[in-house]
């Protein structure tokens, strides 16, 4: 069985950092595309980044510069580093993997997802 178990998240004030992270277990990922989604109340979810099998990342505009998002293949684990973070950063943050080795930022594209993290942005 394949799960996706994310931790990491909390409440922190704005222009602070976080460090979420995503681990997987029931196969590996190493060749897949991984991603970081999130979703505000009463927003849809919205596509943070993705990155593929070498570590080669993509990111949404309303992130860049700010998340970096890091993988770790040996322990089929994915790391988000969210730094100068904004109270409209705050969401639930979803981890999820495609069977593919391309990049999407489509929730669609996606086949396995975690249960969420929250995260929460004071002012």
């Amino acid at each position: 069985q394949v799960q996706l178990v994310e931790s990491g998240g909390g409440l922190v004030q704005a222009g602070g950092s976080l460090t979420l992270s995503c681990a997987a277990s029931g196969r590996t990922f190493s060749s897949n595309v991984m991603g970081w989604f999130r979703q505000a109340p009463g927003k849809e979810r919205e596509f943070i980044v993705a990155i593929n099998w070498s570590g080669s990342p993509k990111y949404a505009d309303s992130v860049k510069g700010r998340f970096t998002i890091s993988r770790d293949n040996v322990k089929n684990t994915v790391h988000l580093q969210m730094n100068s973070l904004k109270p409209e950063d705050t969401a639930v943050y979803y981890c999820a993997a495609r069977n593919s080795i391309w990049y999407a930022a489509t929730e669609a594209a996606y086949d396995y997802w975690g249960q969420g993290t929250q995260v929460t942005v004071s002012s």
